[in-house]
């Protein structure tokens, strides 16, 4: 792969599409007629109350069209260095994706995060809400919602058949969760029914409220109709895991080697070498702590890290009582940061320097980013899920977490390639994403503002290295129980096991208890993902430092920004590729 990225443009100053292009701009969208979700997700009209084939048959279309792809690819030569790139990200993602799909564990696919159980009602987070139009498109998908659980249960029942479920422990949590969905009153659904509002001045045709103006009847009525029937399917859904799942799932979580393998290198877009990675995550979590501890010692001499997370903790200036006090920090942090950062050390277009901090609909835990519509109408989005009971937060330790979501994290990495379509096509910009690049990423930028100094307060540094502790022992736990490893002395001894791994979490995670119970259970169900943060942190730190190594060797000054440019414009890819491309 040539290193010079400088392509020839049209007279317009657009790159002009090729060969490579056309293929990939096919199967993007035929990805879109595929999974009518994506294009919502990505903001594309068209396909408002639809739902993929979540069924075998789904599956297999999807199969087909990627080896469509695959073949095409074969009959065509890179006609610059973009082109080189777009191929061998797209080998190596399809090729993965065939491979996931001959192993089976495609229609088996069930966990607490990041499966069809939850996707099929994330989907609503990212509609619009402002028309009558928009809740007649909400009404339209809520009605579709029990097909699409039925395909769903087609997959999970074909994949039982042949001897794949999931963990009992995933079976039980999304039976949990797909239960309080279908709630009367309370749940998901009932509550979007019942909440249902114009934005604006649009009149409906029930009067108003401070709350804003109230639904046309006749699509109240349809909303209506359409979410009992949505809550109705999850709850039919919640009962047949229950009833023929959950008496055929394993009760052990670990995967195995070759499950586990398959799947690191799909969230990495690399292979690595999994004992290795292992042993190099203990020491990173031994250096981490040791780093907490000289922090501790400067916000008091001699204390502990507990200790001198206590004192943080005791800080009024530092808490946040409330969800609308948390969300006007996060907005107001991320502003800063954008404006602060553009220009200086990255390239910042101007429609990406709008982000939106919000707090997410539901209480599952975690916190997540979503991307830009293509045409920037819907923001880059930075969302916060907020467990059940929780009200209270500490800025000191989420100061690093809205850099990783927001800039110079996902929002700066998403919003970048979406924004390059001068130089890429649809498939680098918006459909390809790698755990991996992504997450590693946005590690990386965490770090990297504590280089630039935005994390000179001790409280906000100790912030940061919990962060990153916590995805060191992530590593350790993910590899050591899905892989039955040996459990490091300091850390007790034996083979690991969930218990074992629950307590060494239970240490090293600064999270509540709502949030532990979430994460313990997604790094069980959803193996060889976490990981993919502090590996690709690493991959990215490695690629950053052998770039300098050259310019140094050559008597030159490295540029920091030139290869935040560089490596931002290529879109997520492999690990494995973003190497090939930015160094050989």
């Amino acid at each position: 792969m040539t290193q010079n990225t400088t392509d020839a443009a049209s007279p317009s100053g657009l790159r002009t599409p090729t060969a490579v292009d056309a293929v990939a701009e096919a199967f993007a969208a035929r990805l879109l007629e595929l999974n009518p979700s994506l294009a919502t997700e990505l903001g594309f009209p068209g396909h408002e109350t639809e739902y993929q084939d979540y069924s075998p048959a789904g599956h297999a279309a999807h199969a087909s069209a990627v080896r469509d792809a695959l073949a095409q690819l074969d009959g065509v030569e890179p006609a610059d260095a973009t082109d080189e790139v777009t191929l061998d990200a797209m080998r190596e993602r399809l090729g993965l994706a065939l491979e996931r799909h001959e192993s089976g564990w495609d229609l088996a696919e069930l966990n607490n995060i990041a499966s069809p159980a939850q996707n099929i009602r994330a989907t609503f987070d990212l509609m619009p809400t402002d028309t009558a139009e928009h809740w007649a498109h909400i009404a339209g998908r809520a009605a579709n919602v029990p097909a699409a659980l039925e395909g769903y249960l087609a997959s999970l029942r074909a994949a039982a058949a042949d001897g794949k479920v999931s963990a009992a422990r995933q079976v039980r949590i999304v039976v949990e969760q797909t239960r309080k969905y279908a709630e009367e009153g309370t749940g998901f659904f009932a509550q979007l029914a019942a909440n249902a509002r114009l934005a604006g001045g649009e009149v409906g045709g029930q009067g108003a409220d401070d709350g804003g103006a109230r639904l046309p009847d006749d699509v109240a009525a349809a909303l209506a109709d359409g979410c009992a029937a949505a809550a109705a399917a999850y709850g039919h859904f919640a009962d047949a895991l229950e009833a023929e799942l959950l008496p055929l799932a394993p009760e052990k979580d670990a995967v195995g080697r070759e499950r586990y393998a398959l799947a690191s290198r799909e969230f990495l877009g690399a292979t690595v070498d999994l004992e290795e990675t292992y042993a190099w995550g203990v020491e990173e979590l031994d250096r981490l702590i040791a780093a907490q501890e000289a922090v501790a010692e400067r916000i008091r001499p001699r204390a502990t890290v507990e200790e001198a997370k206590a004192l943080l903790n005791a800080d009024p200036a530092r808490r946040l009582q409330g969800t609308d006090a948390l969300r006007a920090w996060m907005q107001r942090l991320s502003d800063e940061a954008v404006a602060d950062l553009a220009d200086s050390h990255f390239d910042i277009p101007e429609p990406l320097r709008r982000l939106e901090c919000l707090i997410a609909p539901t209480q599952e835990g975690g916190i997540y980013y979503t991307g830009p519509s293509d045409d920037f109408s819907r923001p880059g989005r930075m969302w916060w899920s907020v467990p059940e009971g929780e009200d209270s937060f500490t800025t000191w330790a989420e100061t690093t977490t809205v850099y990783h979501e927001g800039v110079p994290g996902h929002h700066l990495q998403i919003g970048t390639a979406v924004y390059r379509r001068d130089a890429l096509n649809s498939w680098r910009r918006y459909i390809c994403w790698v755990s991996g690049h992504g997450e590693g990423w946005a590690l990386y930028a965490e770090r990297l503002m504590e280089e630039l100094g935005y994390l000179s307060d001790p409280g906000d540094l100790m912030g940061m290295l919990d962060m990153q502790r916590m995805r060191a022992a992530r590593v350790v736990f993910d590899i050591g129980v899905h892989l039955e490893l040996e459990v490091p002395a300091r850390w007790g001894s034996g083979i690991w096991t969930p218990e074992k791994g629950y307590s060494f979490l239970r240490e090293n995670l600064p999270i509540s208890d709502g949030q532990l119970s979430f994460e313990f259970t997604r790094y069980l169900g959803w193996p060889g993902q976490a990981p993919s943060y502090k590996v690709g942190q690493r991959l990215w730190e490695q690629v950053r430092e052998d770039l300098a190594a050259r310019a140094r060797a050559e008597g030159r000054e490295f540029d920091l920004k030139e290869f935040h440019s560089r490596a931002l414009g290529l879109g997520s890819v492999g690990l494995d590729t973003l190497r090939r491309a930015l160094l050989v």
